[in-house]
């Protein structure tokens, strides 16, 4: 009765996982325009806080929208239905946005800039640069409602904002293919070690601001 069973669980849950697979087109459809909504938005802040401050706070931007294998694995973890309707109300990573700054001080000129918008909604923040996360780890998430115009009508999106300077960057993308090539196993020495490299790029990010701060005020001296 057992393995009955258990071949039974396992069609249904092929049957779903298939389903879901037919309706990603549809969904990467809409979470793709709710990228473009809000790169748009970041775009724009960008060249005109350039234009005001002969600064621009973004060095660049890469995006990204989670596979169907990635969405499924995450549903599953959290025991949720393989269905669109469970992705919508639970998961709201799947559209991704990283956006890459020069300065600790241009990460939160970006987020403020961008949740003052009227049509953006700050749905979750988390600071993992006030409060790093135990593997050293740093950056600002935001999870953002955008509202995109699609001919039935208007559909808030959300999307997931990571921001992070260029050196919390090269910290995060070394030390995610470091543990993936350990497939995830890093022996206790080497998370020791990976969080003293995250420290030491944090202390040259924020000498590299003051550095930065100091000339500003120079040059707002020899014009007065």
């Amino acid at each position: 009765m057992k393995e009955e069973y258990y071949i039974e669980t396992s069609d249904l849950l092929g049957k779903r996982i298939k389903k879901l697979y037919d309706e990603y087109n549809a969904m990467q459809k809409n979470y793709s325009a709710a990228i473009r909504e809000v790169k748009t938005k970041l775009e724009i802040l960008d060249e005109d806080f350039q234009a005001l401050h002969e600064h621009n706070p973004i060095h660049y931007m890469k995006s990204r929208i989670k596979s169907p294998e990635s969405i499924v694995r995450k549903l599953e973890s959290r025991e949720l239905p393989i269905s669109f309707k469970a992705v919508a109300e639970n998961i709201f990573d799947v559209a991704g946005i990283r956006v890459i700054c020069h300065y600790i001080e241009d990460i939160y000129t970006v987020s403020e800039l961008l949740s003052s918008q009227t049509d953006i909604q700050v749905v979750i923040e988390k600071d993992y640069i006030k409060n790093p996360k135990e593997n050293g780890y740093r950056s600002l998430h935001l999870i953002v409602e955008v509202p995109v115009f699609f001919v039935g009508g208007v559909v808030n999106m959300p999307v997931e904002i990571q921001i992070r300077t260029i050196a919390m960057d090269f910290w995060a993308s070394l030390e995610h293919q470091l543990r993936y090539k350990s497939h995830g196993e890093i022996p206790e020495f080497i998370a020791d070690e990976l969080k003293e490299c995250a420290r030491d790029i944090n202390k040259n990010d924020v000498k590299m601001q003051k550095i930065h701060s100091f000339l500003n005020d120079l040059e707002k001296t020899k014009s007065e």
